[in-house]
């Protein structure tokens, strides 16, 4: 991680446990906003105001929470709007980086915008004396050069209502739905979005089983609200809970079950749930945000559950 604004040491999945041993996820720190006229967001300072070309996106394809912010700019109608850069699946000793040489993954970028090597550079522009994690998402801002927001909610949300005139198709958070909304989202994360990454990341099997418990509970559960036959989770509207639980489940076969040990079922064995994200896979634009290839390459690099770093070759996946 970042000690004022000095990487120190290796990359480590897990920086943080609570007292059972469960993992503790990072609190973003920079929390801006871009809105259609620069005004003050919800959170941070103002003066961001929504143009075209302005600002960039740094991404992994292998993490789900930048993946969210890529299939709301790509819903939107802010892909050529916003650029983006997509760091390298592979981990390294400073964490991400971006592709170098012939050796480069294919689907991995360079920074076209600060010719950044690793991904803590970019941190260390916005705050010469950050310290945390250098995470993905992250959005830049090319004129004042430093970090709107490296919180992937409050960029999907930018997305979807910031860029005002900018940004086209249905709204994300439909009007009437907010509260439904906002009740699944925050009943989703702690058990499924950041369960499957308590689950992998425990440090105590009291911890471990704590997480994996409430996972399939989760499942379950989502499996039973599809069965009414509602096209999404909030009935005809694809929401943003519809990206949060889509990015989870995309690689829940391929990743969790396996790295993670989330493996009490697959996600192929819920048919509801499979049949949810054949239909997320098919809305224009989704399914190019995905890519088993890096997804499977990343989790599979994390030295600490997979020290050999041998990828597997399955599953096969029908979608896939």
């Amino acid at each position: 991680m970042l000690v004022d604004g000095k990487w120190q040491g290796d990359w480590q999945p897990v920086q943080a446990v609570d007292a059972k041993g469960g993992f503790v996820r990072q609190i973003s720190t920079f929390r801006n906003w871009v809105t259609a006229d620069g005004a003050p967001g919800p959170t941070g300072q103002g003066g961001f105001r929504a143009e075209a070309g302005r600002y960039h996106l740094y991404v992994a394809l292998i993490c789900p929470w930048a993946s969210r912010t890529l299939i709301a700019r790509k819903l939107k109608g802010l892909d050529q709007l916003v650029g983006v850069s997509v760091v390298e699946p592979v981990l390294g000793a400073e964490g991400w980086h971006f592709a170098q040489g012939a050796d480069a993954t294919p689907g991995a970028t360079v920074d076209p915008v600060n010719g950044a090597t690793w991904m803590h550079e970019i941190y260390v522009k916005a705050d010469p004396h950050v310290n945390g994690r250098a995470t993905v998402p992250v959005l830049w801002d090319k004129a004042t050069g430093t970090i709107v927001s490296n919180e992937s909610a409050d960029i999907v949300a930018m997305f979807d209502r910031g860029f005002g005139a900018l940004a086209s198709g249905p709204s994300l958070r439909p009007a009437g739905l907010e509260a439904e909304i906002d009740a699944l989202n925050d009943w989703v994360y702690p058990r499924l979005n950041n369960g499957v990454y308590r689950a992998g990341f425990a440090t105590t099997q009291a911890a471990y089983d704590e997480a994996v418990v409430l996972v399939f509970e989760a499942l379950d559960a989502l499996e039973a609200r599809l069965a009414d036959g509602r096209t999404y989770l909030h009935g005809t509207a694809f929401t943003e809970t519809d990206i949060r639980v889509f990015v989870t489940l995309v690689r829940f076969d391929a990743a969790y079950h396996g790295i993670f040990k989330c493996n009490l079922r697959r996600l192929a064995d819920y048919p509801g749930l499979s049949d949810y994200l054949l239909r997320v896979l098919a809305i224009p634009g989704v399914r190019e945000t995905v890519s088993l290839d890096h997804i499977k390459r990343g989790y599979y690099s994390i030295k600490s559950l997979n020290p050999n770093g041998i990828v597997p070759m399955g599953p096969a996946l029908d979608w896939a």
